[in-house]
């Protein structure tokens, strides 16, 4: 990105602010990106812990998967994911508050009994997905957002730090060329004024 300026002053003025501006903001950028880094890896672990529990606690249930055809799913059903949201280096993201559950009543005598069992199951394992659903969402956000600061990190870093810097450099040498060719233009005219003077009398 070729930055545009002026051979003045001014220009060289609002340059050394754009650089102070992003020199500032780049330590604060990075800190982000490091702790966005560290909670997309937390989400995800996280993430891994759930579909690890949701495996286990299906796998417990193999041997007594011919009792699950007489459950009946309608029994029970989730009714809210009441969620809040939370910020997390700048980033809102959603976080499970409470999962309210619906369940129709059924007769202990007329069901098996091992329904009520049955039932927490079914509650368990709906917490677990539901919550790996939240921390997978979490991490998606998180990401994109850790990404979003890389880019700025590595813009300002490798291609704004450095050509508000050449800019400068080049105003400055240009400035003080100007500038020597300034005096030596008065040296000459000075020399020649002392010529003529010295001709004249």
């Amino acid at each position: 990105m070729a930055i545009k300026f002026q051979y003045n002053k001014t220009a060289l003025h609002n340059l050394n602010k754009q650089l102070k501006i992003r020199l500032k903001a780049l330590p604060t950028l990075k800190n982000k990106e490091a702790a966005l880094r560290l909670e997309v890896k937390k989400a995800k672990d996280r993430t891994d812990v759930l579909d690890q529990q949701l495996k286990m606690r299906i796998s417990e249930q193999e041997l007594s998967a011919g009792l699950w055809n007489e459950f009946l799913p309608e029994l029970i059903r989730i009714e809210n994911v009441s969620i809040t949201s939370k910020k997390i280096a700048g980033v809102a993201i959603p976080v499970i508050k409470e999962i309210v559950f619906k369940e129709k009543d059924f007769s202990l005598f007329l069901k098996p009994d091992w329904f009520p069992a049955g039932i927490s199951f079914i509650k368990e394992l709906a917490g677990i997905v539901t919550e790996r659903e939240f921390y997978a969402r979490k991490a998606a956000l998180l990401d994109r957002a850790r990404k979003k600061t890389t880019q700025k990190v590595n813009l300002y870093e490798k291609v704004q730090i450095p050509g508000y810097e050449d800019a400068i450099r080049k105003i400055k040498r240009f400035l003080e060329d100007e500038e020597n060719l300034s005096k030596s233009a008065q040296k000459i005219v000075k020399k020649r004024q002392q010529k003529q003077k010295a001709a004249t009398v």
